[in-house]
């Protein structure tokens, strides 16, 4: 692992970012399991998939989590939506089948 300030080319930098990739990648995998139990749960109890207060939870979290990391939140926000959204539909196929 290299730090940014240390890639003298452009080699060093992708191999960085593809290092992080796949870090993300695993990431975002175990995140899924989490969505997957979550499915089950809900089904259990009778929880919709989508559940705004939940999201707007999670939104604000990861507006915090960009400021507090020099990002722009408003960006993170909108990738955020996108993936809250991928995960509510994955529920909500979960929940179909069940």
């Amino acid at each position: 692992m290299k730090r940014p300030e240390d890639c003298m080319t452009m080699a060093d930098i992708r191999a960085e970012i593809d290092r992080l990739d796949e870090a993300l990648v695993a990431m975002f995998a175990e995140r899924t399991a989490y969505i997957d139990r979550a499915a089950a749960i809900k089904e259990q109890v009778g929880l919709p998939a989508r559940i705004d207060d939940r999201v707007e939870q999670v939104v604000a979290n990861v507006r915090r989590h960009a400021e507090a990391q020099g990002l722009p939140p408003d960006k993170l926000e909108k990738l955020w939506r996108k993936l809250i959204d991928w995960s509510i539909e994955r529920e909500e196929d979960h929940l179909r089948k069940g």
